[in-house]
This record gives C-alpha cells, structure tokens and sequence, in this order.
C-alpha cells in the first residue's frame, strides 16, 4: 500500500477515534458505554457540517426568500392553530421543504425509489409546522422482516407496497409544543395514502418492470437516536399508529459519510466506476464503502458502528399481517382523516403541552440561522 494510501487509512481511524469510538485489535467500533443523544448528534456533525457547505451559496440565496415561513413565537397561538397537509410540488414548497430538512440534525439526503414529500402548514399564520417524506423501503430490513412471514416468491411485490419514513418532525417553536406527534400522526392519514396512489398508480418497478398495486398498506421508520419519545406510546385513542419492532442490529454507514468522498476518489482513481444514475442508493454507497475499506485493508467491521436504533412499523390496514403473509389479497384500510388525527393531537398534545411550558413563546426565527448559514470566517456551523 502506498503512502497516499496510509495516510488515507490512518486519518479514517484517528477521525473514528476523535468521534468516540474505540477500535479494538481486530478492528471492531465500540461505541461509548453510555451513549447519548449530544454523541450521537456529534457523530452525525461532520457529514452535516460538509452537506451545509454545498448548499451555502444556495442557502443564502434562498434564506431571504422562506425566512417568514417560519414562526416567531409571538406568532404562534396554539389555541388557533390550524394544521394543513400539503404535498411539495411547486418550487417555494420544495425551496422550503429543503431548508426546512437542512436544520436537522441528520445529513440531508433526497431519498431513494419512490418519493412523497409533505409540509405540514399552520392555516392561522401560514408558518411552517412540519414536514414529512416518505421514500422506497429497504427490501432487507431484518426488524420489519422478523414480523412477517412473506410468502415464497412474494417478499418483493409486498415490501414494495410499504414506504420508508425518511424524513419526520417540526420545527421551532412548533417542535416545542410537540409538533413532531402531528406528523407523525400525519404519516398515517388518509391524504397520506391517496397522495400515493395517485401518483403511483399503474406505475412499474424500475428494476423488474413490473406492474405493483398502487395499495400503500404501512411505513416502517428508525429512531434518529436510539430508542424514541417521538414514536413510543404513539396511538389514536386505542389505535397503535406506530407499533415497536425492536431494535436494528447497529450496521450503518452514517459514521464513514464523511469520508464518502474520498472513498469514491480512491475506487475512480484504480479504475472502478462509482457514477451514479439509477441504483445509486444506500446499497451502491454501502458498496463503495465495503470496496474502498477492503482497498484500505482495514475490516469491514468498521461498518457495524454499534448503534441501535429504535424501529417501528406503521399500519395503513388492519388486516396487514393477513396481507404480508398472503392469506387475503385485500386491504381493509384504516379510516383516519387528517382533521381527525388533528383534532386528536390538539387534545392529547398541543393544549396540555401549551399549558405546561412557555418557552415557545420567546423563540425567533433568527435562531435558525446559524444553523444553516456557517460562519464566513471559518466556514463552519456558528
């Protein structure tokens, strides 16, 4: 190996290291013993940090013109509030949609396969509550996989009638009055599923050419961070509307996206295509990273960071375990109306939340700032 090449090694490991990570004699992460969400979000810091960078120019375009979507706390009376579903289709929606995500403290990511996108908007003020996006499922995804017993032949038609959350929550000060339980709940709404079928009815698959039913009978979702307060005890009156399937088994690339990148650099420059086009999902990149570790000789155990997240199953139907195991061909959907669902929050959430807490009421939009516009100076979040 050359020396461009150790010294691409021992940065991936010393980078790993300063992250908190431990890295034992053969090669296995260990998190720390007692991880928390302030390390998780640090994990998660310098793939967010290089996504701001690419966005920057555009941000600070953009900023001046979404800016007064997003609430001042004096501008939020939670007694009117008075939530719309819309789905993302005109320009300023999708301008808003994307620096909406881009305060997150995940990496932004535009998804993979099929694609709904959603804002979440307060009628009363028209600020931003939330936003929503959903995108196509993992075929393999052990947590969800446990629950049902797909029949022979079958797994890929069914999975492909489910969606992945990829994106769900609220933004300042809504988050505060627990504005993330509405877009939750919103996931599970009628609107949710007729906005999938009329986009996606008669349509193929792009790798088998087949023609799938336009049903949407549930979403499955991780916890950003270990085990979840947003999705945990989610219900409508007695209805679970996000049901726990445990925990994934701690495999991911999150941690390495930083070093994303050079990983490509390093295949490209030894002859092996990464572009990308159609399959460059999360499989194509997990398969840079599995080639460019091995080029590395270092273990492809570095991809098993050790991190457990949180899963959950939505039901669209209620008769889904007869339905992913082939014993009926017909869904029976839910009936759960996105004003219904409103309605519900408002009470079990919103008001109760308003009259516990008062900090929502003292936020301004200009703390948004600094979250997305980095410091000219050092080029990083201020």
């Amino acid at each position: 190996m050359d020396t461009e090449h150790n010294a691409l090694k021992d940065h991936i490991l010393r980078s790993l290291q300063e992250m908190g990570f431990t890295i034992d004699e053969e090669g296995r992460l260990h998190a720390p013993i007692e991880e928390n969400k302030d390390f998780l979000r640090q994990l998660h810091l310098p793939a967010r940090q290089m996504e701001l960078q690419t966005h920057q120019i555009w941000l600070q375009r953009v900023w001046p013109r979404v800016a007064a979507f997003f609430a001042e706390g004096t501008e939020v009376i939670p007694e009117k509030i008075k939530p719309v579903l819309i789905e993302v289709e005109s320009t300023w929606q999708q301008n808003l949609f994307r620096v909406a995500r881009l305060l997150w403290s995940l990496p932004f990511s535009k998804g993979y396969g099929r694609r709904l996108r959603f804002l979440v908007m307060d009628k009363s003020n028209g600020k931003l509550i939330g936003i929503l996006a959903l995108q196509s499922p993992p075929l393999s995804f052990p947590a969800r996989d446990r629950r049902f017993r797909y029949p022979p032949g079958r797994k890929t038609e069914l999975v492909n009638q489910t969606m992945d959350i990829q994106t769900l929550g609220a933004v300042p000060p809504y988050s505060r009055l627990l504005g993330g339980k509405l877009i939750a709940l919103a996931a599970a709404s009628n609107e949710v599923r007729e906005a999938y079928r009329r986009k996606y009815a008669y349509r193929t698959t792009e790798i088998e050419k087949r023609l799938l039913p336009s049903h949407l009978v549930a979403l499955t979702t991780t916890s950003a961070f270990g085990r979840s307060s947003l999705y945990n005890r989610l219900k409508y009156r007695d209805m679970w509307i996000a049901e726990p399937l445990g925990y994934t088994e701690g495999y991911g690339s999150f941690h390495l996206m930083m070093f994303y990148p050079l990983f490509r650099s390093l295949l490209e420059s030894q002859g092996i295509s990464t572009r990308g086009g159609f399959g460059t999902g999360p499989r194509r990149k997990w398969q840079t990273m599995v080639r460019a570790l091995a080029r590395l000789n270092l273990p492809g155990d570095l991809l098993r960071h050790g991190i457990k997240r949180e899963a959950f199953l939505f039901p669209l139907i209620d008769n889904l375990q007869d339905y992913m195991e082939g014993r009926t061909f017909t869904p029976l959907y839910r009936d759960l109306p996105f004003e219904t669902l409103v309605r519900w929050w408002r009470e079990r959430w919103l008001l109760p939340r308003a009259e516990r807490v008062n900090g929502w009421h003292t936020w301004s939009r200009e703390e948004l700032k600094p979250l997305l516009l980095l410091d000219p100076a050092t080029g990083e979040i201020q």
